[in-house]
């Protein structure tokens, strides 16, 4: 499989998924560790990747998201931005209602 068949499987898979350095419970940069609160704050559940163990799937994302920074936030498939967009769409409530979609969706 492919870098780009693995994206796209892991976007199909999660309807909410978070591509960080570190993990939830580790980040290992402040804006993943922000991300990373801000979904926590919603309540909702949601995957993640650690892009650090993985430097090929690192390099290739930011080729197929046209965004050269982590961490990127992908909602139902699409990028939904990195850790500035995410803060300004939850100060707004639209983050919350992204996420309450993509939760009905699955069910």
């Amino acid at each position: 499989m492919s870098v780009q068949e693995r994206i796209e499987q892991q976007l199909k898979e999660n309807p909410v998924l978070l591509y960080m350095k570190g993990t939830p419970d580790f980040p290992q940069c402040g804006f993943s560790g922000r991300v990373v609160e801000i979904l926590n704050a919603c309540g909702m559940r949601y995957a993640y990747v650690n892009i650090l163990e993985d430097p090929e799937l690192r390099e290739a994302l930011k080729e197929y998201s046209n965004w050269p920074t982590y961490p990127q936030l992908y909602i139902k498939g699409e990028l939904v931005g990195g850790c500035d967009i995410v803060m300004q769409l939850y100060q707004s409530g639209e983050l919350q209602k992204m996420l309450e979609q993509a939760a009905a969706a699955e069910e």
